[in-house]
């Protein structure tokens, strides 16, 4: 896992930095994060398969773009699973689902970048995605790639694919305007929602979803091969 430690960082879209900033990703603000641990790898087929063969996780679902029960892609992210199945898998091993203020704080370090990687703009030298112009999704696959496949494109802290290959499930429920009310110390999001929030965007998305202050809101019981997550732990 990568070690994050504790510290302020600047949360929400940089506009020094970035003309696609949206309204629910502002306003641009400190928040102070105690230390804490982010797997450096979203969690893979292989290991979701093994909390499912041990009957404490539900099966993803399979078939079309999905991963799971495919020949050869055991080493890449697990997708296809709602919400409350990534939760049940991070419970599993001990850890938990990040919070949306600690996965931008993994995903981009304390400067502002836009990226994980900096501020040049996302292509397929540094994530999994669909590119603008281009025919094909998933830098020409149509699907996911193995985890950890564009190290070019780590974050500050030793993250993997925190921009593109699948969309990470955080804890948050969603709300476009919490940036206004949010405290400044260890957010954990509203009390309550209708949508979890999604971070990172995935490998069928374009470079403005990869953004690493973007945000977006998603039924949690909704499963698709573009989600997947990663998981947290305290200490």
């Amino acid at each position: 896992m990568a070690q994050v430690p504790a510290g302020e960082f600047w949360m929400g879209c940089n506009d020094a930095v970035d003309n696609q900033c949206l309204g629910d990703e502002k306003p641009y603000h400190k928040v102070y994060l105690d230390t804490f641990y982010l797997d450096k790898y979203d969690v893979t087929v292989e290991q979701y398969a093994s909390c499912a063969q041990a009957g404490k996780c539900s099966s993803a679902l399979t078939g079309e773009s999905c991963d799971g029960g495919r020949l050869g892609r055991g080493n890449n992210p697990i997708n296809c699973v709602d919400w409350y199945q990534a939760k049940a898998y991070c419970e599993w091993v001990g850890k938990r689902l990040p919070s949306e203020a600690e996965w931008e704080k993994a995903a981009r370090g304390t400067d502002g970048r836009k990226y994980p990687w900096g501020n040049r703009e996302a292509g397929c030298d540094y994530a999994i995605m669909w590119m603008i112009g281009e025919d094909e999704a998933g830098c020409g696959r149509r699907s996911s790639w193995p985890v950890g496949s564009r190290p070019l494109g780590a974050s500050p802290y030793g993250a993997m694919d925190m921009a593109g290959n699948v969309w990470n499930w955080v804890v948050d429920w969603y709300d476009e305007g919490y940036y206004k009310k949010s405290p400044d110390r260890n957010p954990t999001g509203p009390a309550s929602g209708a949508a979890r929030v999604l971070r990172g965007g995935s490998w069928h998305y374009y470079q403005s979803y990869l953004r690493s202050s973007a945000r977006y809101g998603y039924a949690p019981f909704v499963r698709s091969s573009g989600v997947g997550f990663r998981c947290a732990r305290t200490r």
